[in-house]
């Protein structure tokens, strides 16, 4: 393991970005052409989609037409339309749009930038909100802009096993790493990946990078350029902000939380989250998904225990309320807990490890999308009771909810072929199915 680990850090150990002229990055032909378009969830059922894009010469139109697969008959909705300053930079036109009462399992075609240069789009609503329902959901996180970047979206799109929708956990376009945070490193990074987050809902989660804190040029509200421009539906479940929300896709539910709020008690991300817990409905949907950036449970020397704060708060409850997987981003490496919890410590008895437990969530790091910041291969050793399986490599996700009991997860490394998994087991609900995974229920 160790010889194949070292040849693995030797081939992957640096980590280039693509040039500014590659065509990932290309700008659509024609004046005032919108790009850097992106879909995401716009309610809380998915009945409804937010449609966003960027004009650069002028605002152009503000509205979408859309319509049904087959369907003659186009509707016309109209949006709005924003700007914002970021140090030295000045953004193009930024629009946002809603969709709503949409149909399920429907596909729909939409255009933007109507009567100027339009550019037409589709993508499919999910299957009516259900335990039995199947639905498929793209993992991916830490992404970047560089070559290795690109693998990874490649290899997402290529997979034999389409995702449906991407849950993404933070850190999209690393344009803090350059001078000046340089916002034009958001617009590159949303051309790159319009070829997928246009087709099909990305639901967004913060990460450290999206913060652009940075006061000494001046800019000191946090989150800025990402809250501009990614919108998510947080109002339909009652957050007080974007960055934590909730939303129900098929068989699942959804819950996002942000790493780098406030989230000790009393603040609103966990009032919200002590609200929230409640209202699942395992009989809806029975499976009960979490996001965040930084991981709770993490054997690799980078960031190591950044998140234990956030565990502490709100690992009782993942527990209590049966969480069935926990996503993080942040180490830019790949790693998947057993069923493990840490919430029997007291002053009495003094012990403080992690042991086996069967209500809690499988706890899974795919912060390995391929930015610049390279991978993480500098491991805890030996390996912790805990971690069932660590890797540094880049590369994607997919969870295949097969019905109220059944899931079957796979990770895919980018230097393999698009049907090869590195890592894959079949998830038991802890709701309806909560019986131990052993290794024979592991592929």
């Amino acid at each position: 393991m160790e010889e194949k680990q070292a040849i693995l850090s030797e081939k992957w150990k640096k980590t280039i970005d693509m040039p500014l002229d590659s065509d990932v990055f290309s700008v659509p032909p024609g004046y005032n052409a919108p790009q850097q378009v992106h879909i995401t969830q716009g309610d809380h059922e998915g009945k409804a989609m937010i449609v966003s894009w960027v004009t650069m010469e002028e605002p152009g139109s503000n509205e979408v037409v859309y319509w049904k697969k087959n369907s003659e008959k186009k509707k016309t909705i109209k949006g709005k339309m924003s700007k914002y300053k970021y140090h030295n930079y000045t953004s193009g036109y930024i629009h946002h749009c809603t969709l709503k009462n949409l149909e399920y399992d429907t596909k729909y075609y939409y255009e933007v930038g109507v009567g100027q240069t339009p550019r037409t789009f589709w993508f499919k609503t999910p299957p009516k909100v259900g335990p039995d329902v199947r639905y498929a959901f793209g993992l991916i996180g830490d992404l970047g802009q560089s070559y290795d970047s690109n693998a990874t979206l490649t290899h997402y799109e290529q997979n034999p096993i389409k995702g449906q929708t991407v849950l993404f956990v933070g850190d999209l376009s690393y344009a803090d790493n350059y001078p000046n945070h340089d916002n034009n490193r958001w617009d590159s990074w949303a051309r790159f990946v319009e070829r997928s987050v246009a087709y099909q809902p990305w639901i967004w989660t913060a990460g450290n990078h999206e913060i652009d804190f940075a006061p000494e040029i001046g800019e000191t509200k946090p989150f800025k350029p990402f809250k501009n421009r990614y919108p998510t539906p947080y109002k339909a479940s009652n957050s007080t902000a974007p960055f934590w929300y909730s939303i129900k896709r098929g068989p699942a539910y959804i819950i996002v939380l942000s790493s780098y709020s406030a989230y000790g008690k009393y603040t609103p991300q966990y009032k919200w989250l002590e609200e929230e817990l409640p209202k699942v409905n395992r009989n809806e949907t029975p499976w009960l998904i979490v996001l965040v950036h930084s991981p709770w449970y993490n054997s690799y020397n980078y960031h190591y225990m950044e998140g234990e704060s956030m565990r502490v708060m709100y690992e009782p409850w993942f527990v209590q309320y049966k969480v069935d997987i926990v996503f993080a981003g942040h180490v830019h490496a790949y790693e998947r807990s057993r069923r493990v919890s840490n919430i029997g410590y007291t002053i009495v008895n003094g012990e403080c490890r992690p042991v086996e437990d069967q209500s809690a969530p499988v706890y899974i790091t795919i912060g390995d999308g391929g930015n610049l910041e390279g991978l993480a291969t500098n491991m805890t050793e030996p390996q912790p009771f805990y971690s069932a399986f660590r890797e540094a490599s880049f590369g994607h996700a997919i969870l295949d909810i097969k019905n109220r009991t059944h899931a079957y997860y796979s990770w895919h490394r980018n230097q393999d072929g698009s049907s090869v998994k590195a890592d894959s087991m079949w998830f038991f609900n802890r709701f309806w199915h909560p019986v131990a995974e052993s290794v024979n229920a592991v592929i």
